[in-house]
């Protein structure tokens, strides 16, 4: 962030702003980190673990899927340039939907949060008047019992909507400034789909030479044995290559609120240098950092994987699998949520993976702010906006089929094609705009962070949307300011 494509901190008053009592001394304000890479030993290793994966993909994988297409029998080709034609135009009306969305956002953020909160209410009480008319009363009652947790929850969190408010409108404000940030979003998830291909095709080939079961009758397709350490370190290296692409669009959109915050002049355009410097910091002196965190999301991933295949396979006892995923479970929800924060500071400021978590834990505990970062309403309303362009997709795609002939390749009644044509569009429309909203969701972390962190800062370069979140902060917390 700034002129030298570092992270900058101009020197405030560090009283201004929340604070809750006299403060535990845990926390240290963020600064400017030297230049350098930082955890660099782990970016050596991943990048030496892509090697190996592409080494088994020519080694392996391209014959093992040569041999099964070999003896599959595929039938007939089948033109499904229509459907891909269909796709290509959903994602297409998504992306433009939205950027659209994220204008109306700003201008009714309380109004989506509050609708949230009322839709998992709803959904809650229908959820139970449908169990009771199916003649499900034990599903009734459960359906029941969380309308009434939802009732509580949307009692207890209402006077904490307009922070909310403030928090998202800054966040939007931010990345409409620079809005080429949500490029990387769809780089990253292209990239994504690439990988899983990759990884596909190198799994195959590991099976494929893997010994096969007892019983086996040679010349025909059987099963194979399943050793379950190859097993975890395809599983490992699957999850922490999607993990890494993940935390790095997410350490690239706080680098560039970062700089929206403290130097809002190199972070007014499209592609500022805002968005290219962080991009930057996070693909290289930065990169050690999220492969380490990844790694760690991974590592757990990959054990929750090979142990729910144990069970379906019937080689371990079912009780104990399930009582072990519950705990990694658990696990895995507490390091994903605090490598949500802790990514914040190796953009905004350039720490290290371990420096970053101690910082910003000392921070939220110094601070008092515990419980601001304990509610959901913006990512709950950032969830029921994915689901509205959802819908709106499924329409275009019924519209599709009405005026097209793109999917009449399936060969099936013009109801049920309407259906395929409305299920395509609802999930084509769910994750493409998942997309652009978790840069937005990344946002608000960050936004939430530097205001805790830096907000006289705020208050010199954005006086107005500063103003908004210390009234709201102040009215929904007035015993933390």
């Amino acid at each position: 962030m700034g002129r030298n494509d570092e992270p900058l901190l101009y020197e405030k008053d560090e009283n201004y702003g929340p604070v809750s009592g006299e403060g535990t001394g845990t926390w240290i304000k963020g600064e400017k980190q030297p230049s350098g890479c930082k955890d660099s030993a782990f970016a050596v290793v991943f990048l030496l673990h892509l090697a190996a994966i592409g080494a088994v993909v020519g080694l392996y994988g391209i014959e093992a899927v040569k041999k099964a297409v070999k003896e599959t029998d595929l039938g007939d080709d089948v033109d499904y340039s229509g459907v891909g034609k269909a796709a290509g135009a959903i994602g297409g009306a998504t992306i433009l939907a939205s950027s659209i969305m994220l204008l109306v956002m700003i201008s009714c953020a309380s109004v989506l949060i509050k609708l949230s909160l009322l839709f998992s209410v709803v959904m809650a009480l229908l959820s139970g008047a449908f169990c009771a008319m199916e003649g499900n009363y034990i599903g009734g009652g459960i359906a029941l019992l969380f309308f009434a947790l939802s009732v509580c929850y949307a009692c207890l969190v209402w006077s904490r909507i307009p922070f909310a408010t403030a928090n998202l409108v800054t966040a939007l404000t931010a990345v409409k400034s620079n809005f080429g940030i949500t490029l990387l979003g769809y780089f990253f998830s292209a990239a994504a789909f690439a990988w899983t291909v990759v990884w596909g095709v190198a799994a195959i080939g590991v099976y494929d030479v893997s010994p096969e079961a007892d019983g086996c009758v040679d010349g025909k397709i059987c099963a194979h044995k399943v050793n379950y350490g190859f097993l975890f370190l395809l599983f490992l290296s699957y999850y922490w290559v999607h993990q890494v692409f993940v935390y790095t669009v997410h350490v690239s959109v706080a680098g560039t609120v970062g700089t929206w915050w403290f130097v809002p002049e190199e972070a007014s355009s499209c592609c500022s240098s805002a968005v290219t410097s962080s991009v930057g910091r996070s693909c290289t002196s930065s990169f050690g950092s999220v492969c380490l965190g990844a790694l760690i999301v991974a590592f757990i991933k990959a054990l929750r994987a090979v142990a729910n295949n144990a069970r379906d396979s019937g080689d371990a006892n079912a009780l104990l699998i399930c009582c072990v995923d519950c705990l990694l479970g658990c696990l895995e929800s507490i390091v994903q949520y605090f490598n949500q924060w802790a990514f914040v500071y190796v953009g905004v400021y350039g720490y290290g993976y371990y420096e970053a978590g101690k910082n910003v834990i000392g921070l939220f505990t110094d601070r008092g702010w515990e419980v601001i970062i304990a509610d959901d309403l913006v990512g709950n309303a950032l969830s029921l906006v994915s689901i509205i362009l959802g819908l709106a997709m499924a329409a275009f795609g019924f519209a599709l089929q009405a005026s097209t002939d793109w999917f009449d390749v399936f060969g099936v009644e013009d109801d049920i094609a309407k259906i395929i044509a409305s299920a395509t569009g609802f999930v084509i429309g769910l994750v493409v705009s998942s997309i652009t909203l978790s840069i937005v969701d990344s946002a608000v972390n960050a936004t939430i962070v530097l205001f805790a962190e830096a907000p006289s800062e705020f208050a010199d370069n954005h006086p107005s949307l500063s103003d908004d979140m210390r009234s709201a902060y102040m009215e929904a917390y007035p015993d933390c300011f």
